[in-house]
């Protein structure tokens, strides 16, 4: 086998410089994905029929349809339509967030559904409205249970902003990309990003753990 990890040792720091712009799409995408994945568990439940539906078949249509093929509509395929075009950190922030939207939604209309319904009714018959008990009352619960669930989303999401170096943006992967091609040397710049990444889940990972372990003392 022909490697030689020693011609890339030097180019290690390149590629770390790529874990901001990483965690800086995940974290974006984390947050946006998770507020539009609630708006879409409420409207799940609501049982209004056309914001039923129209949820349904938005989850529907993100988990059909391929994640590279949603961000090259985002980022070629929207500037022809309206003019606008979009910077690889929009283009992936929206993609990766309407996605992960579609399957937190569905996570977090299983928790909330798993909770005991006497406390939804006890919550209505003392008048308090559906968006205060929803948000005091029931999201919390749900989101204890679903927490597991949550992080393997979150670094589903992680792993995914590497389709961002499709669009030119310097992640952890393009980075390697770019050593693996001044070095004439693709696996080993290769091998250490998914080290790197592979470190980052692992963070996460224990952070999570240790999140739910501290949930369930103040439980």
């Amino acid at each position: 086998m022909n490697l030689d990890f020693s011609r890339v040792w030097g180019s290690i720091p390149f590629i770390l410089q790529g874990i901001p712009t990483t965690l800086q799409y995940t974290l974006l995408s984390v947050v946006f994905g998770f507020l539009l994945g609630v708006i879409l568990s409420l409207c799940k439940i609501s049982g209004i029929k056309p914001l039923d539906y129209f949820a349904q078949a938005y989850t529907s249509i993100f988990r059909g349809v391929p994640l590279i093929l949603m961000l090259s509509l985002v980022y070629f395929g929207i500037p022809q339509l309206t003019g606008y075009n979009f910077s690889a950190l929009e283009a992936g922030v929206i993609t990766f967030s309407l996605n992960s939207a579609a399957y937190v939604s569905e996570t977090i209309r299983a928790g909330i559904l798993a909770v005991d319904r006497g406390q939804r009714e006890a919550a209505m018959s003392l008048g308090v409205p559906y968006l205060l008990y929803m948000w005091d009352i029931i999201l919390p619960q749900a989101l204890k249970n679903i927490l597991p669930a949550l992080v393997n989303e979150s670094i589903n999401l992680l792993k995914d902003t590497a389709l961002v170096s499709t669009l030119g943006a310097q992640d952890i992967l393009r980075s390697a990309q770019i050593v693996g091609a001044e070095k004439y040397l693709y696996f080993e710049p290769l091998i250490i990003a998914g080290v790197i990444y592979y470190v980052l889940v692992i963070t996460l990972t224990f952070g999570a753990t240790a999140l739910e372990k501290w949930m369930r003392r103040i439980d």
